[in-house]
Parts: C-alpha cells; sequence; structure tokens
C-alpha cells in the first residue's frame, strides 16, 4: 500500500481536502499535527507546515524521517505572475525556484542554490499523472515554473520581475523549499497551486480574501483527481 504524504501551508487548504477523505487518526510530533487517513487503497498523511520556507522545509523534513512515505504532494494556493492565469487556475509544478536566493556576488544566478541548481525539477512520473488524467472545465491547468520566496507579493513590479527572470506562473512561499528537502532525501514530489490572486492584473488582498477558499476547494479536488488516478495505476 502505497503511503502519500501531503502539506499545506494554511488549515483552510488541509481542511478543503481532508473532506474528501476518510480519517483514521491523529497525532502531533513537536507541535505539528498530523492527520492519518485512507483513500481507496492508499494512506495518506495530512499536515498543516505553516506559513514561509524555513516551516515547509522543517515540515517535510519530519514527514520524511517519521512517515516512510512514497511521494510528497504540496498543495494550495499562490498569486498569479503570469498574464495568462485567472483567479482559481490551477499551476503544475515543474519546475521550483526559490527566488529570493541570492548569491549573485559570488558570481551565482539569482536563485543558484550551490550544490543544487536554480531549478528543482518535480518527479516526471507524478507531472504526468497530474496533466494527462485530469479534465477540467471550470478552470485551466498549466504546467510550469512556481517561485518561492518569503514574501507575501502584493506589487506588479515585483511580480512582473519574478516573472521575467525565472518564467514563473506564480509566487508563493513554500513549495521550493519542499522541493529543496525531497530532492535532497530523494522523495518523489509534485507542487500544485491554485491561483488566488493576481498582482499582475490590479488585484489585491482583498481578492486574496474573497477567494481563498474557492481556490482550496478547487486544488483539494484536483488532488483528489491525481490520488484516484494514482490508486488505479499503482494496483494494476
Amino acid at each position: 500500500m502505497k503511503k502519500i504524504g501531503i502539506l499545506f501551508a494554511m488549515k483552510e487548504e488541509l481542511e478543503a481536502l481532508l473532506k474528501h477523505l476518510k480519517l483514521n487518526n491523529k497525532y502531533k510530533i513537536f507541535d505539528l499535527e498530523f492527520y492519518e487517513c485512507s483513500y481507496l487503497d492508499m494512506e495518506c498523511v495530512l499536515v498543516e507546515s505553516g506559513i514561509g520556507k524555513v516551516n515547509a522545509a522543517r515540515c517535510t523534513q519530519i514527514m520524511i524521517d517519521n512517515m516512510e512515505v512514497d511521494y510528497i504532494f504540496n498543495i494550495g494556493i499562490a498569486g498569479g505572475v503570469d498574464d495568462k492565469l485567472s483567479i482559481c487556475d490551477i499551476v503544475v509544478g515543474e519546475k521550483l525556484v526559490q527566488h529570493d536566493f541570492d548569491l549573485t556576488a559570488f558570481n551565482y544566478e539569482k536563485g543558484q542554490i550551490p550544490n543544487t541548481g536554480k531549478f528543482i525539477e518535480s518527479d516526471d512520473y507524478l507531472v504526468k499523472t497530474a496533466l494527462d488524467k485530469n479534465n477540467i472545465k471550470d478552470y485551466t491547468v498549466y504546467p510550469g515554473v512556481i517561485a518561492s520566496g518569503d514574501i507575501f507579493c502584493t506589487e506588479k513590479y515585483m511580480s512582473d520581475k519574478i516573472n521575467k527572470k525565472f518564467g514563473a506562473l506564480c509566487v508563493e512561499m513554500e513549495g521550493a523549499s519542499v522541493a529543496h528537502v525531497c530532492f535532497l532525501s530523494h522523495i518523489p514530489f509534485l507542487i500544485i497551486r491554485s491561483i488566488s490572486d493576481s498582482p499582475n492584473k490590479g488585484n489585491n488582498k482583498m481578492d486574496y480574501d474573497k477567494f481563498i477558499n474557492i481556490s482550496c476547494n478547487n486544488v483539494a479536488s484536483y488532488m483528489i483527481n491525481i490520488l484516484t488516478t494514482l490508486n488505479n495505476e499503482l494496483k494494476d
């Protein structure tokens, strides 16, 4: 039986998926509450990491060390920084980058991490599963780059800069750090985001507050489609 680890930055994101699963057990490691669930023939472990790269990285390593997960997903919401995206669209993170990692003073590219690289690529199988097995009518799914940094991006000039520098479709605060830890620990992973706001289209925190629940439910439903496909393929 495969075990799937799923991380969320916020409670709203976790609760949107939890309502689709059967909850079997809850327990804490340090201050993190883990939800052991089942879905079809798979085990799922859900956890709210908290906001930001350090919280997400810490939580990812705790999950890897204690849960023996086969795959890790990090799902939730993000701000769109590409003009083609609309609120509630889904971005499947083929590549992740830390847009605020800066060693350019030592002749590295912006975002480049020594011994790791500028971009970290998600697992090919999980990306393919996410893109091939979801026929969505209510929103559009885009594969591409997700950028992460410890700042809530609301200014158009900043979102434009991130979009142009890294080719990023959206920006958030956790995904690239989850990717980094999984890369170092050799755990297959995938980062998925639903767009809750879009600085490039003049939106602001009011849009985030308005669309957070819709975006959380969209990405949860998308995740259920992926879990269903994984269950069927791994069972064959």
